[in-house]
């Protein structure tokens, strides 16, 4: 699941607590973790991802797993204090992810 949204009317001692915790949330070591990893590149850009592995137990599951990864989002944020807006979530059910060469050849084992 990935929730994007954006920051909206940090306060300066907001902007620059994240803006020091910066390398801990980069963009180039996003991961699927279970507690969500938050990325983001502040100040250039206001916006935020938090990436979340969820499980569904079927197809009609999906959705009800993308809206508790929001909820997880939005309680993190609230939770810090860092006002946000425009929260979207994407939703990929992995089963229906085509498998590459390799996966097709690891499947096939």
């Amino acid at each position: 699941m990935t929730v994007r949204g954006s920051f909206d009317g940090l306060s300066a001692e907001q902007m620059a607590a994240l803006v020091a915790d910066g390398p801990a949330h980069d963009f180039m070591n996003t991961q699927y973790t279970a507690d969500g990893y938050l990325a983001y590149d502040l100040p250039g850009r206001p916006f935020f991802t938090f990436r979340f592995a969820e499980e569904a137990p079927d197809a009609e599951g999906v959705p009800e797993a993308g809206l508790r990864a929001q909820i997880k989002a939005e309680e993190w944020l609230a939770a810090h204090g860092y006002p946000f807006k425009n929260v979207t979530v994407q939703v990929v059910d992995m089963a229906e992810v085509p498998l590459g060469k390799r996966g097709r050849r690891e499947a096939s084992r």
